[in-house]
């Protein structure tokens, strides 16, 4: 056999191949002691061959089945690996999610703090427009507010709370107004809504340091610095004919968009007028009573209410341009006119009597144009022949208080001086006195003379029954 082992290590390798019988086998034939094939009767070399080989394939068997086992070992440890990387993945992926979550509320939480990105439904458009109109701002003097947290600051609360404030709420549980009615001169009853004390504040402040500073149209008296409605009946003394007009439904009239459109004009942002805007207007409120709890539920769109201090003042820039044209139709046909609130006064004299129809014709249409409505039932024409008043006040001949109604004042004065204060009453306030001293006060404004005896008489009063 030309493969024979040489040395000794060949020689175990080979018995380690094929096994140590069929060496010796190989052995025995190479020497002569053995025939090459089983030429002796029974003889045993084909069976140690095939014992041979049989231990070979068990070997190969062997090593087949180690090497599976040691595969299936190897995948159920790489199972194990790759459920552990799993976890591992998803224990990351949780951790990293809670930690997004957490930076995102956090955030969020700082935003809130500086930014107002929502404010109800149909208000909230505009509150990511933050640029303005710095120029006009600076030319009338104005605060530089063109974001929730400078006006927030400006102010002085936190923006937190400047949300509160202005939160358009179609149904809360909160009201920022208290809200009673008080009876008008003329009849029926007037809905106030005064607002409560944290956003009084913030109406103060937009009066103080926006409105104020503007510039108002000179036809207007009311709500304003040494202008009373003395000095708004005053133009129209002895004048041959006044024409009175009542604007109807003067404050609800002016709805949140024309408001927040005045801000926008000052030079503000759309944010920050959108803020203002909220802030000085309010809706029609119904409280309903629903499981022992109170709802404020909004009845109406958002309009000027009457009893805050910044409404006033806004009306009278929103009628500017009302002003202006007025004035401007009035001089064309030779009349005066002055506006307190919501009364329009024009006198004439002469040659201008003629352009009455005139007067009456293109105010109304003047008005509705504006956005305003003429009260047709308290329109008044005033001639000489009878009493004019204006805005409360007789301008015949000179400013002076009915006389009727001084008869009445002095008669009540006397009744009480004799008397004493019970069972009397003066005017709609609960304090007899308190509305006395009103009322002599304002008698004084017009006519000194005669305020300076009810003034008298009003402290001999005090003095007699203490009070």
């Amino acid at each position: 056999m030309t493969d024979q082992p040489r040395t000794r290590q060949e020689l175990y390798e080979r018995i380690w191949q094929i096994g140590r019988e069929e060496v010796i086998l190989e052995e025995m034939i190479r020497y002569g002691f053995w025939p090459a094939q089983g030429e002796i009767p029974q003889d045993p070399a084909d069976e140690i061959r095939r014992k041979g080989e049989i231990r070979r394939e068990l070997d190969e068997l062997r090593r087949e089945t180690s090497r599976l086992q040691n595969e299936q070992a190897l995948r159920k440890q790489m199972l194990k690996q790759r459920l552990a990387e799993s976890r591992r993945k998803r224990q990351e992926t949780k951790e990293r999610r809670e930690r997004e979550r957490q930076e995102r509320a956090q955030a969020w939480l700082e935003k809130k703090q500086k930014e107002i990105i929502y404010l109800g439904e149909d208000v909230s458009g505009g509150l990511n427009r933050t640029e303005g109109n710095p120029e006009r701002l600076q030319s009338n003097s104005l605060p530089l507010c063109q974001t929730a947290e400078e006006i927030a600051g400006a102010i002085g609360i936190a923006v937190g709370e400047l949300r509160f404030l202005a939160f358009d709420r179609k149904t809360s549980t909160t009201s920022h107004y208290i809200r009673f009615k008080i009876p008008k001169k003329t009849g029926g009853e007037r809905q106030i809504s005064a607002p409560m004390p944290r956003l009084k504040r913030a109406q103060h402040w937009i009066l103080s340091n926006i409105l104020e500073k503007l510039e108002v149209h000179d036809a207007a008296h009311g709500f304003r610095r040494e202008r009373s409605i003395l000095t708004n009946a005053q133009p129209h003394v002895a004048a041959d004919v006044i024409i009175n007009f009542d604007l109807k439904d003067f404050f609800p009239s002016i709805s949140y968009r024309r408001v927040k459109g005045l801000f926008q004009s000052f030079g503000y942002s759309e944010s920050a007028a959108t803020i203002f805007g909220l802030l000085c207007t309010e809706p029609e409120i119904e409280e309903v009573e629903l499981d022992a709890k109170t709802y404020f539920v909004a009845t109406s769109d958002r309009h000027l209410p009457q009893g805050s201090p910044a409404s006033p003042a806004i009306t009278n820039l929103l009628c500017r341009r009302l002003d202006r044209r007025l004035v401007q139709m009035a001089q064309e046909l030779g009349f005066t006119y002055t506006r307190y609130a919501d009364d329009l006064t024009f006198s004439g004299a002469g040659e201008s009597l003629r352009h009455i129809c005139n007067i009456l014709r293109r105010t109304e249409s003047i008005v509705a144009h504006e956005g305003f409505a003429i009260n047709e039932q308290k329109t008044r024409i005033l001639r000489k022949n009878r009493q004019q008043e204006v805005t409360g006040i007789v301008v015949n001949s000179h400013p002076n208080i009915s006389r009727e109604t001084l008869k009445r004042f002095r008669a009540t004065l006397y009744q009480i001086e004799k008397d004493g204060l019970e069972g009397k009453h003066w005017g709609n306030s609960d304090t007899l006195l308190a509305s006395l001293q009103g009322f002599a006060n304002f008698v004084a404004m017009v006519n000194p003379q005669k305020g300076a005896e009810f003034i008298e008489q009003i402290q001999r009063i005090k003095e007699k029954y203490r009070l």
